[in-house]
């Protein structure tokens, strides 16, 4: 009941290797036909993202060159020569593929350390691939304890609970000032990546209102359309500071755009309602003297900057607990799987020594012909238990056995003692 795992990810492979790599739905779904039809593996799934590719599989128990056949179906699949993927490759077996994927789900593993979206992505792939039937008994008991581990990580440490980007800091802030968004109004001054972020930000926070200013009135209107907001002519800047709860600004400007007299007049005429300024600009686009005013609150790049990496630190401090979680579940997982190979080991062995019993016990009775019919059947009984017994206690041992590495190590002793080199029937 080997599990074996080929993948790459951000780690091993540049962007450029990656998406050459990728699986859609569609491809996945057919990737793990193939797999299957082919005789690669018995069970497979695919998990494919913009930061990794992973072919997570259970080969034919037969089969020990599975990661090499899996590394050589990915070149084909993707029509890449294997010495361009080959060397991005990592493959991983039983305990470490285990451990592997528990990470992923955790957020241990990815590029932005406690990343929340890698567990729905899991989750995703799991899905399609069990409605495909493409999983089986093993799969399906991995990925169920990946999606345990990771929801425990995410209730029970704070490695996700804070925000890792600029704009997230500062939405974050805005929650925390406001409450809930909905009913509030931002503006956003300048229509660069900065500025785009954090308007993807606002609108997955439910923010009510969207205004969008730039100097090209065409590049308002772009993001304006894209993200369900409405522009404001640049030349209205004077009036546009009444109705915002939030402004954010990131905008090419050698002086500041907004200055401490124009937030005064503005607040009087808001009657002082709180105002939040988010001043994404280098160089500043917010003249910081408007933080001395009441109820306005400034923050420049590098303070965003400074939670951020105070938010990492926070994260990274997270990390020994998640861990302990993966740890604790890569154990309970490979000790379930060592139960089922003893118990597959042990009914081996059973029949195996069935079939020696009938073959010399056969032999022998015909020997004794002087004995009865009764007393044939209590012979045959007492050699019966006799072989019973013989196996009850070492599977016993190996079932009170708290040492999983030594419990798992004496399971393949056991079948290479008595089984290896046997010829199925």
């Amino acid at each position: 009941m080997e599990i074996v795992l080929v993948g790459l990810n951000h780690r091993t492979a540049p962007v450029e290797v990656r998406e050459r790599v990728s699986f859609t739905v569609d491809q996945a779904r057919r990737a793990a036909e193939e797999l299957r039809t082919r005789g690669i593996l018995e069970e497979a799934l695919i998990l494919s993202t913009c930061n990794r590719s992973e072919v997570y599989g259970v080969p034919p128990e037969s089969d020990h060159g599975t990661g090499q056949s899996l590394s050589a179906f990915l070149s084909a699949f993707h029509a890449i020569e294997a010495h361009e993927l080959h060397p991005s490759l990592y493959h991983h077996q039983d305990g470490d593929a285990v451990r592997h994927l528990f990470n992923v789900a955790a957020g241990l593993d990815s590029m932005l350390l406690g990343e929340t979206e890698i567990l729905g992505q899991v989750r995703e792939a799991y899905r399609a691939a069990h409605q495909l039937g493409a999983t089986g008994p093993v799969l399906n008991r991995l990925f169920q304890g990946a999606l345990e581990v990771g929801k425990r990580v995410r209730t029970e440490t704070e490695l996700s609970a804070r925000p890792m980007s600029v704009a997230s800091a500062g939405v974050k802030l805005a929650d925390r000032i406001f409450g809930k968004l909905r009913d509030r109004t931002a503006l956003v001054l300048g229509a660069g990546t900065a500025s785009g972020q954090v308007v993807s930000q606002l609108r997955d926070r439910g923010i009510g209102k969207l205004l969008i200013m730039n100097r090209s009135h065409d590049r308002a209107a772009e993001i304006a359309e894209r993200f369900g907001g409405k522009t404001v002519p640049w030349a209205e800047w004077g009036t546009a500071l009444v109705a915002p709860d939030i402004v954010v600004s990131s905008v090419s400007s050698g002086e500041p755009v907004l200055r401490r007299h124009e937030v005064e007049g503005a607040m009087a005429a808001r009657g002082n309602r709180a105002l939040l300024l988010m001043d994404l600009g280098v160089p500043r686009n917010m003249d910081p003297a408007a933080s001395d005013l009441y109820n306005v609150y400034l923050y420049n790049i590098d303070d965003l900057t400074d939670i951020v990496r105070q938010n990492r630190q926070a994260r990274e401090s997270e990390v020994p607990r998640a861990e302990a979680i993966v740890e604790e579940h890569v154990e309970k997982f490979l000790s379930w799987q060592a139960s089922v190979e003893l118990v597959g080991v042990l009914e081996a062995l059973r029949a195996r020594l069935g079939e020696a019993r009938r073959s010399h016990f056969d032999a022998a009775l015909r020997r004794m012909s002087h004995l009865s019919a009764p007393d044939r059947e209590r012979i045959q009984a007492m050699v019966e238990q006799l072989l019973e017994e013989l196996l009850l206690r070492p599977a016993e041992q190996l079932r009170a056995e708290r040492n999983l590495r030594r419990k798992i190590q004496r399971v393949e002793a056991l079948r290479d003692l008595f089984l290896s080199g046997r010829q199925e029937p």
